[in-house]
């Protein structure tokens, strides 16, 4: 946004259920409102119409998921249908779903014996990295891949694309 690659694009609100994330400082010290819902004491249920309520008074047209960790509940995923992406660092539907996130998707990688890897965009539905993809990109696992070379590898794709996708949604809106 900066760079002015994605005109038109406005960065409503930056939510987290961490206080002190990187998110929510790196968007205060940009001047974007940044807001962080303490779950404590809270459903998931409650924490989500929180979080939806905020969103619905921003007029959020699109919703990016970020290292967000937590599964959006059902009643959230449908109010915002097909507004919610994610981004998910292995080529779904192979290495998706409950147990698959952050370095264990690419040690799962490495111990498949695959050969190729790769990031996925995809819509959030009531499911876990179940939604319909958006976009896939596709990397080589060269011999000797680590699970760290492999997360470098492949977040590079990660900061190339979500951006693309995100512009590109963001006309569609």
């Amino acid at each position: 946004m900066k760079a002015g690659k994605m005109p038109g694009v406005e960065l409503t609100v930056v939510i987290s259920n961490k206080k002190d994330c990187y998110a929510i400082q790196r968007a205060r010290e940009q001047g974007f409102k940044a807001i962080f819902i303490d779950p404590a004491e809270k459903t998931k249920e409650a924490f989500d119409e929180e979080m939806r309520e905020i969103l619905d008074q921003e007029k959020v047209d699109l919703i990016v998921l970020v290292g967000y960790m937590r599964i959006l509940t059902t009643p959230f995923v449908r109010h915002f249908k097909n507004r919610i992406i994610n981004i998910h660092p292995a080529l779904l539907p192979k290495f998706g779903g409950k147990d698959f996130f952050g370095i264990s998707v690419h040690k799962a990688v490495l111990a498949s014996g695959d050969t190729e890897t790769g990031m996925t965009i995809h819509f959030v539905d009531e499911g876990i990295d179940t939604g319909k993809i958006i976009l896939q990109k596709k990397i080589t696992i060269a011999p000797g891949e680590t699970p760290e070379s492999l997360k470098e590898k492949v977040l590079e794709l990660e900061k190339k694309y979500y951006p693309e996708v995100i512009y590109q949604l963001s006309k569609s809106l």
